[in-house]
């Protein structure tokens, strides 16, 4: 099976890279080798290349960026996702699109199913529905995958910024009122091919199993970090509030836990917690600093 995976620097794409290098012929772009937001390079690049999966894991994903260049957001995350989509039609090939939960207005207090209707309330979360849509209006068996508060080895996210300033200063806070559910991208790349071969299409939620703030998130990280004999400095994580977020530009949906009951029905088996996950995590990549 041959597989191209777009946006190789980025977190999930880096993982989907290690993972099946070996297992499956794959090829893969970084950002410098297919630039998303130059239509014509997709098709000349992509019009010339044998595959039977493409995997999009790159996007416009500053969510404050996105704002004050929406014409780009959308070009990004809208425009090139439905030419990925055609390319793919035109090939007789899968296309696996990421999205996210900022899809979401988070005004819900359940997680949310794909069933759910979305109602973005940012640039971002605008531009990333209306790629879903492209994606989707294409061919019955491309499929969109949402995930949340995406973490792992290959890019630093928020829980590797937390724990970098807990080796570095004695106070750290996170936001205590924000909910959602973190994504393992190791545990990405191990369920996708599960969807290669198959019609299964439309949209599908996985994240690690469970929620939390992003106070909790930190504070377990801290934990594991302590229970594998790092050093810090500080080990509790003060809470702040969404409303202290002077800086932010764009809105955030306050609740985007994303039901995985789908994927649990169709695969037979639940996502590990994300407190697994991260201790998992902890274990196999600081361990090692």
């Amino acid at each position: 099976m041959k597989i191209v995976i777009i946006g190789t620097d980025g977190r999930p794409g880096a993982a989907l890279m290690r993972e099946y290098q070996g297992e499956y012929d794959v090829n893969g772009f970084n950002h410098a080798q297919l630039d998303l937001s130059n239509l014509d390079e997709i098709r000349e690049k992509l019009g010339e290349t044998d595959f039977d999966v493409l995997i999009n894991a790159a996007a416009f994903t500053n969510v404050d960026l996105c704002e004050t260049q929406p014409d780009q957001a959308f070009r990004i995350n809208t425009e090139a996702p439905g030419v990925l989509a055609e390319i793919c039609t035109g090939k007789n090939a899968k296309l696996i699109h990421f999205s996210t939960d900022y899809v979401f207005d988070g005004e819900k207090r359940a997680p949310y199913t794909e069933e759910d209707e979305a109602n973005p309330i940012s640039v971002y979360g605008e531009s990333k529905l209306a790629g879903e849509k492209n994606v989707l209006a294409t061919e019955n068996r491309h499929l969109v995958v949402r995930v949340s508060w995406v973490f792992g080895p290959d890019r630093a996210s928020f829980i590797d910024g937390m724990i970098k300033r807990a080796q570095e200063s004695e106070t750290v806070d996170a936001i205590a009122d924000k909910f959602s559910t973190p994504t393992y991208t190791q545990d990405v790349a191990r369920m996708l091919p599960q969807f290669f071969d198959g019609d299964e299409g439309g949209i599908l939620h996985f994240a690690n199993a469970g929620k939390c703030s992003w106070q909790e998130y930190a504070q377990w990280a801290l934990d594991c970090c302590d229970k594998d004999g790092l050093s810090l400095k500080a080990n509790t994580v003060g809470a702040c509030k969404l409303k202290d977020m002077a800086n932010w530009i764009a809105r955030r949906p306050v609740y985007s836990v994303l039901s995985t009951a789908k994927y649990t029905q169709l695969i037979g088996t639940s996502p590990r917690t994300w407190r697994e996950a991260v201790a998992d995590y902890i274990t196999r990549f600081y361990s090692k600093k």
